[in-house]
């Protein structure tokens, strides 16, 4: 995240996207989530938070570029709120302003993101001086992809997601995001896995990397466990992802359970020129991976 203070009352935060250099599904728990094993990276795209105090309780949130998403319950900015309310008696509320700029049910983690830097906004503007730990752990009662966003950026990720270490690997590269605008419903991703609680897999350790050359290799190595069984599913996946490496991606993979794919280039591609190689009406976007600190720097 990217924290900007605007007053005494008030902050601006850059919640990024995340994207999986490499997912493993590795078995179905009892308490019915899965346990994954996965190199999360944060990307240069990014919502934009704003949020003020007020004295009222409760929360007014406003959506900017998306008429369609909730702000109900069901929101994981309000459900943050909530929380935060709940565990810490905050007795006045907040003013949110969210630029949705991360497409939604995308496999970008877009709303934990956005969960992430309601959690972050608490903590800061209530005055509630908890760690990065702290945070994290909150995170991880709402939304499994939300204690990323508490690292640097750069993490492996276990169990359900709320197991994370930071794992630094070369970020001099460049990604294009494709979002081919179908939906892949994740709860449906993980019943075509088939993963019971009998399920053994073994996880893949990711070396220490270099370079980006070596960081390629290692992740040939493993890919999205998602990715054989969407593309299936629905062959234009394959058609992208195939396009992403015929036009000098180093890598080209799903992101999440779907469907947006990325390809990594050692040097950044020319955007116009490789989107008019496909014939498909997809959204293109050309982003950099990420890392940051709490205090708001990158």
């Amino acid at each position: 995240m990217i924290i900007e203070k605007l007053t005494d009352s008030a902050l601006q935060i850059l919640a990024p996207a995340k994207i999986n250099l490499f997912l493993q599904v590795l078995n179905r728990r009892e308490d019915g989530f899965h346990n994954i094993n996965s190199l999360f990276q944060a990307v240069s795209l990014f919502d934009r938070l704003k949020f003020e105090t007020r004295p009222e309780p409760g929360i007014d949130l406003k959506i900017l570029n998306n008429r369609e998403l909730s702000t109900g319950n069901d929101n994981l900015v309000v459900k943050a709120f909530q929380l935060m309310v709940e565990r810490f008696s905050i007795k006045s509320g907040l003013n949110i302003e969210l630029e949705k700029n991360i497409p939604v049910s995308a496999g970008l983690a877009g709303g934990s993101t956005d969960g992430a830097a309601t959690i972050y906004a608490c903590n800061k503007l209530f005055e509630l001086r908890l760690d990065s730990g702290r945070m994290a752990d909150l995170g991880a009662e709402i939304g499994s992809d939300i204690p990323f966003f508490f690292g640097s950026g750069q993490s492996l990720v276990r169990g359900r997601g709320e197991i994370v270490e930071n794992w630094p690997v070369p970020a001099d590269y460049h990604l294009v995001l494709v979002n081919p605008g179908i939906a892949i419903s994740t709860a449906e991703a993980y019943a075509r896995l088939k993963r019971g609680l009998t399920f053994s897999k073994e996880p893949f350790n990711l070396a220490r990397c270099a370079t980006v050359i070596e960081l390629v290799k290692e992740l040939e190595r493993c890919g999205n466990d998602f990715e054989e069984v969407s593309v299936g599913f629905h062959p234009e996946l394959g058609i992208i992802l195939d396009g992403l490496l015929n036009n000098g991606a180093l890598l080209a993979r799903m992101s999440g359970s779907g469907p947006t794919l990325f390809g990594l280039f050692d040097k950044a591609p020319d955007l116009e020129q490789l989107r008019s190689r496909f014939s498909g009406d997809w959204h293109f976007c050309a982003v950099r991976p990420i890392t940051y600190t709490h205090d708001g720097s990158t």
